[in-house]
């Protein structure tokens, strides 16, 4: 560009500055200090951050400004239901990192925001102290501070008293300044009464605020729960009878007593005829088998229905009144798929995505294949909105029928803006309605399902057998970035999944499953049968043989070899330590023998810790040495702590960093021990 061209340029520079240019000026000057790193938020605050309520939020960011001025900074939320923003003060970390903790006392959607600004009163302080020790002259540094203490009282920061004691420290300093004492006028201004003050009511120079970040707050049972998962229809104790809701409110104390606060049933509503399923998925059905609970749908109704062989709505308002009683929740499934007798295929056609022969196309997951099973079209003309708002009602429905738990059947194969649409839809009816989501899928898939706002979700943790994949995973899980919003619900088994390892380790993996699923995560859950250590399987796949979802079963549930008590155990032992309700303290140490998984969580005042040792082979007894983590209570490597052993009830004292343990699977495939200083 040639001297002609910058002369032209500059000049056109000039006469816009009075328009877009100087618009665009004083909004980046307005931004004069730096707000950056904030911590927690979600893809830049697109999602929110979750925590449940009495679960503190740890806000924090890098704060800073150009010069050496004295910098402040808070933090401003805005609870649900209000539009008054409070302020919590950030104190200063290290190296420019503010942070400041909230306490989340109420459920639904928060928002919180950061700023910062010069301390005009700390820089006067922090530059006038350094004047003073140095031996000048800071007369007319005194004369500021009045300035300062005027503007202060102008800006009407602070509450009533505030304005009163600002009054009288002026008053009072106004007297001192004719008294010509510098030092004695100096001391008031530096007295901790002062500052105080100052720093409710001070001059914020250059005020900057952050972006705008939202928080949901859920109720406790989203992050910590255990599930009881049940098939109705088999808990009459005779293959021949149909179960009903009264045989399931006649198994809720046993339930209760093995320690679940969640009972969860599949699809309740009346099933399809047309391509029903046979025993063991047989493509052809005999007139008494019961079909799929999955295959939703007949001429007696469809999602909003009760299979009439279950009960009426009045036997289920008292399902659901009796788990109440007995502490737990009641979770449905919701599973949007549909029967070829579903209600929806006549009178919305248009909701289905319709193959050139006039048939819909059944549901698959090669090589298994859903014959009696077929999908709704979400996108398909005449879908969008209706079918949303169909299903969407459906859930307020049940919601109304007192449900406040779902179980959402393969919700990755469904729009991710169509979750996120309808969980804030139901979240304005009630903000304590929880959903899992049942996803398991490729990580980024099961990840963005927790985003849009699934509760909990489903995870691998059933496909994680040896120690460096559980601490991976867990690591993974608890550190880094998806801990601010995916919270997983460790199932050891399903209706559709009876993993090899339960298939070839006998009783003591039960065990050992049940061990691991129950003290690594906040959430975890067990299919009926488990507790027997049911495990007959379709040969070579991961399916139950004699599956309830095609057929009716009785059980013994107090059979020989059961595992109740073992279930009870980790129950109890969830609800008694609160060390048990903070997923994210999680911790592993070092047990030298690949076999063994050694880890632990501190209590939160730091007075004790469980430490857990879980045998992951089923067949052979394992030992070696572990360390004792005496450094998490700032003790040297030669110390001493007390400890129970919360399985046996044997006290003991373990003295030094190196210990040594033996576990025979045969006798209890783990270890919990409480100790303390």
């Amino acid at each position: 560009m040639d001297s002609a061209e910058t002369c032209a340029t500059f000049g056109k520079m000039k006469k816009s500055l009075s328009s877009a240019t100087r618009e665009k000026l004083l909004a980046l000057a307005a931004n004069r200090i730096a707000i950056e790193a904030v911590a927690p938020q979600v893809d830049g605050g697109r999602f929110a951050v979750k925590r449940v309520v009495g679960e503190p939020l740890m806000v924090s960011a890098d704060i800073f400004g150009d010069g050496h001025e004295v910098i402040g900074a808070a933090l401003l939320v805005c609870p649900p239901g209000s539009s008054v923003w409070q302020e919590v003060p950030m104190r200063f970390v290290a190296n420019d990192r503010w942070e400041a903790e909230l306490d989340c006392n109420s459920e639904g959607l928060w928002h919180y925001t950061i700023i910062g600004w010069r301390d005009a009163f700390g820089t006067w302080l922090h530059d006038t102290r350094k004047k003073k020790q140095a031996g000048l002259n800071i007369t007319l540094e005194l004369e500021e501070a009045r300035i300062l203490l005027d503007r202060a009282l102008k800006s009407g920061r602070g509450t009533r008293d505030d304005a009163r004691a600002l009054k009288d420290l002026l008053k009072q300093y106004g007297k001192l300044l004719k008294s010509g004492d510098a030092g004695e006028q100096f001391s008031v201004l530096d007295s901790f009464n002062t500052q105080a003050l100052l720093e409710e009511t001070g001059p914020r120079d250059e005020l900057t605020v952050s972006h705008e970040l939202p928080l949901w707050v859920d109720r406790k049972r989203a992050a910590f729960s255990a599930w009881y998962e049940l098939m109705p229809r088999s808990q009459s104790g005779d293959v021949n009878r149909h179960g009903t809701f009264d045989d399931v409110i006649a198994r809720l104390p046993d339930v209760q007593e093995m320690g679940f606060d969640v009972l969860y049933m599949p699809p309740i509503h009346p099933i399809g005829k047309a391509h029903r399923k046979g025993r063991n998925n047989a493509l052809t059905a005999t007139a008494d088998d019961p079909g799929s609970p999955y295959a939703i749908g007949s001429d007696e109704g469809g999602h909003d229905a009760i299979h009439p062989e279950l009960g009426s709505f009045d036997d289920f308002a008292r399902l659901i009144a009796a788990a109440r009683q007995h502490g737990m929740d009641v979770a449905l499934d919701f599973a949007i798929q549909c029967s070829p007798d579903h209600p929806w295929i006549r009178q919305h056609p248009e909701w289905f995505d319709w193959r050139p022969d006039g048939t819909i196309k059944y549901a698959e997951n090669p090589p298994k294949k859903y014959q009696d099973i077929v999908n709704v079209d979400f996108y398909r003309e005449g879908a969008l909105p209706s079918l949303w708002i169909e299903l969407r009602d459906v859930v307020l429905f049940w919601l109304e029928k007192g449900v406040r738990i779902f179980r959402v059947d393969n919700p990755h194969t469904k729009p991710f803006p169509f979750w996120e649409w309808l969980i804030a839809e139901v979240r304005q009816v009630d903000p304590g309605v929880i959903f899992l989501a049942e996803a398991f899928t490729r990580p980024k898939l099961m990840k963005r399902l927790a985003k849009v706002g699934f509760n909990q979700s489903y995870s691998y943790f059933t496909w994680r057998d040896e120690k460096w994949e559980l601490e991976a995973y867990l690591t993974e899980l608890t550190q880094e970035e998806c801990v601010d919003y995916m919270r997983p619900n460790f199932f050891v088994n399903t209706p559709d999944i009876n993993p090899f390892y339960l298939q070839t380790s006998g009783r003591p993996g039960f065990r050992i499953r049940l061990a691991l699923a129950a003290t690594l995560a906040g959430n975890y859950g067990i299919y009926s049968g488990f507790e027997l250590c049911e495990y007959e399987p379709v040969p070579g796949r991961e399916e139950y043989l004699n599956s309830e979802k095609y057929e009716i079963r009785a059980f013994d549930w107090f059979q020989a070899g059961n595992i109740r008590p073992d279930i009870r155990f980790f129950n109890e032992l969830r609800q008694t330590h609160e060390s048990s309700w903070d997923f994210p303290n999680l911790k592993f140490y070092h047990f030298g023998n690949d076999n063994i998984l050694y880890y632990g969580r501190m209590a939160p005042d730091k007075s004790s810790m469980l430490l857990f040792m879980v045998l992951l082979d089923p067949h052979a007894a394992q030992g070696g040495q572990y360390e004792l983590p005496l450094w998490e209570f700032g003790l040297a490597d030669d110390a001493m702590l007390n400890a129970t052993n919360l399985v046996t009830g044997q006290k003991l004292q373990l003295q030094g960093k190196q210990q040594h343990w033996w576990i025979n699977p045969d006798e209890c495939p783990y270890v919990v021990l409480n100790v303390f200083a």
